[in-house]
């Protein structure tokens, strides 16, 4: 079986979710307290995959840089490309041919999750003759994605990017396993009406010379978190999956409610109720006025002094004091939210950047 490489694209501005994307790239953003990209390389990882490419944007890439490093941190050997500009997945795909060589490779975009993982998938594919590989989900929006086409027969035909009458539900998730004969179609692409490199029509092109291109449906679920509410369901599903393991400190065994991951240095103080799922990473204090509910992951070094909050993300290095209920909130690393009135008739609900500071 040959080896396969893999590449992460770890590029875009990620406008559908600033602020956060203004003092990093998207894919860092964490949920269940671990970056996006990070449950990306971890599943290239569980494939067999030793060798991977990171393709850097233009948002911050000395961060993604810091978090992973050569990668022997994760036990794997990470290269670092640079798309200096966005002009597609295609393109930074082109820009990956020296590191790939010869071999298969498997392309998967740095902000997609993906239950259960690509391990099967990357077997049948290094095991068929096929040049290209597609992995499809079944979506309720498929305006939204590039669309399979199939026969009569059900063979896929053709892949169109984001139809306004799309041809079937499913969706090209952001998957993609090639052999080396991709880059010679990839040569031969113009520019689309948005300026970029197409992945769909390079894949277009391939079955028309001949290529033989295969896709296999995803079992489980796939998130593209292309947007808050899209991160937030993310984190929702991942912490479904939740096993309790308790490495901090709880005061009273009360408190703790359902599954729930605490890290080294926590503590969760007597008078507080954590309610699974959650997750709360290290070094983090739940005082006695604090309630944490269902679906809420609560980073390292945060100080949750008073209020109530379920279905968010906090991020490390926060200080909460809300005399009230937060909902449905993602909250930057090392902000500051306070209320002088307490209020539990309404909910607030923040999408907040690194190092804000909110009174109200």
């Amino acid at each position: 079986m040959d080896q396969l490489k893999g590449v992460v694209l770890h590029g875009g501005h990620g406008t559908r979710l600033r602020p956060l994307t203004h003092t990093g790239p998207k894919q860092l953003i964490p949920v269940a307290n671990k970056p996006i990209s990070q449950y990306v390389l971890e599943d290239l990882i569980e494939a067999g995959v030793k060798d991977t490419a990171i393709v850097l944007g233009d948002v911050y890439p000395e961060k993604v840089i810091d978090h992973y490093g050569d990668g022997s941190r994760f036990g794997v050997s990470i290269t670092y490309i640079r798309q200096e500009e966005p002009k597609g997945i295609a393109h930074a795909v082109a820009l990956c041919e020296k590191f790939v060589g010869g071999e298969p490779f498997v392309v998967y975009l740095g902000d997609n999750l993906l239950k259960g993982g690509i391990r099967r998938y990357a077997k049948a594919f290094t095991e068929s003759n096929s040049d290209a590989m597609v992995l499809l989900c079944e979506v309720g929006d498929p305006q939204r994605f590039g669309v399979a086409k199939f026969d009569e027969n059900g063979n896929l035909t053709g892949l169109v990017e984001k139809p306004r009458e799309p041809p079937s539900n499913y969706a090209l998730t952001g998957i993609y396993f090639f052999r080396p004969t991709v880059f010679k179609q990839i040569t031969q692409l113009t520019p689309s009406w948005r300026g970029e490199l197409e992945i769909t029509e390079a894949l277009q092109s391939l079955m028309e010379a001949g290529g033989h291109v295969s896709y296999e449906f995803v079992k489980g679920w796939w998130k593209d978190t292309g947007a808050p509410e899209d991160i937030l369901e993310s984190n929702r599903l991942i912490l479904d999956e939740l096993e309790t393991n308790i490495q901090g400190t709880v005061e009273d065994p009360a408190s703790i409610q359902g599954r729930v991951t605490l890290g080294r240095g926590s503590k969760v103080m007597k008078g507080s109720v954590v309610r699974g799922p959650a997750v709360i990473g290290e070094g983090t204090t739940i005082e006695p006025d604090a309630y944490i509910g269902p679906y809420t992951s609560i980073g390292n070094h945060v100080s949750f002094r008073c209020g109530e909050i379920e279905n968010s993300i906090v991020m490390d290095d926060c200080q909460i004091d809300i005399r009230g209920r937060i909902a449905d909130s993602i909250i930057g690393p090392g902000s500051d939210l306070a209320t002088h009135r307490r209020n539990r008739t309404q909910a607030f609900r923040f999408t907040v950047g690194d190092h804000s500071r909110i009174m109200l």
